[in-house]
C-alpha cells in the first residue's frame, strides 16, 4: 500500500462538506481538503434507485493516520453509512510528500 492516500466522501450539501472538512484538517488527521461540487448523484438506498445532489470531500493524508480519520469521519457524518473510500496517492513529488508528513504529525 502506498503511504499516502486520497481519501473521499460525499455530503448532501456544502456547509457539511466543509464541517467535515475542516474538522479532519484542524485535527491534522488530513493535510488539506478540497470540497467539490455540487454534484449529481444516481445511487442504491434501502431497495430503490435514488437521484441527488451531492458535494463530494477529498481529503489528503497518510496510510498511518488513515485509520484515525476514517473513525474521525464516521463519527461527524451525519448519515448512518456514508461513502467512505480511499485510493493510493502513487505519485507525488518529494517536497508534497514531506509537506503531507509534517502536516498531519505536527503538534
Amino acid at each position: 500500500m502506498s503511504d499516502y492516500l486520497q481519501v473521499t466522501t460525499t455530503a448532501d450539501n456544502r456547509d457539511t462538506a466543509a464541517s467535515l472538512a475542516r474538522s479532519a484538517v484542524a485535527a491534522r488527521l488530513a493535510g488539506a481538503a478540497l470540497i467539490s461540487g455540487p454534484n449529481t448523484s444516481f445511487f442504491w438506498h434501502n431497495g430503490e434507485m435514488g437521484e441527488g445532489e451531492e458535494w463530494q470531500v477529498t481529503l489528503r493524508t497518510t496510510a498511518d493516520r488513515y485509520r484515525e480519520l476514517e473513525a474521525h469521519l464516521l463519527e461527524v457524518h451525519p448519515w448512518d453509512n456514508p461513502e467512505l473510500t480511499a485510493v493510493p496517492i502513487v505519485a507525488a513529488p518529494e517536497a508534497y510528500k514531506a509537506w503531507l508528513d509534517k502536516s498531519v504529525n505536527e503538534q
